[in-house]
């Protein structure tokens, strides 16, 4: 198995959840490249998640996607020709949202379609991005349950949850396997 790490705006920073756990997994974990970093183009960042779901070499990769990134994943598997074992989308922001970042604007044009695999998407209760309703309504448009994890805001690394257990818990649990996900 193979985890590509779908970060937000500017990346994930050390102190993000995502990168911890990227970091732990080691060889078996990738992040995208995009060239729009911080004036994100979602063409670009579908294109950066197909480049590293076809440098893992195999179907049997998980999307870990984060804010932002959620979007990617879940716009490349919209469109994907090819199959991945499961999304795990934590925190996707609301384009609806007065909070949506205005950087993102071509984002805000994409419509949550199913993903047509199996995944979760992951929504703290007082996130700026998205509220709960908006996160529940996301997560019907792409076919996945939600999962509310409680107040922290948009979980990151601003949010102090560092490697995140309650994440690597749920994971594991889409997963099917308490080892595959706590390394």
């Amino acid at each position: 198995m193979r985890f590509v790490i779908v970060p937000g705006i500017g990346g994930s920073d050390s102190f993000h959840w995502q990168s911890i756990w990227q970091a732990e997994w080691g060889p078996i974990a990738s992040r995208i490249e995009p060239a729009s970093w911080t004036a994100p183009d979602a063409a670009d960042w579908i294109a950066a998640v197909d480049r590293a779901i076809t440098e893992a070499g195999t179907s049997d990769v998980v999307l870990v996607a984060h804010s932002l990134g959620c979007w990617a994943a879940a716009g490349w598997l919209a469109e994907a020709q090819r199959s991945v074992r499961g999304a795990f989308l934590v925190a996707p922001p609301d384009p609806d949202g007065p909070e949506f970042p205005a950087a993102a604007a071509s984002f805000a044009d994409l419509t949550p379609a199913p993903v047509g695999v199996p995944g979760l998407v992951v929504a703290s209760l007082d996130d700026p991005y998205c509220r709960p309703g908006a996160a529940a309504a996301l997560a019907r448009g792409w076919g996945l349950p939600v999962s509310r994890v409680g107040a922290y805001r948009h979980l990151n690394s601003a949010s102090g949850i560092g490697g995140w257990q309650q994440g690597r818990v749920l994971l594991a649990k889409l997963l099917g396997s308490t080892a595959t996900a706590v390394a």
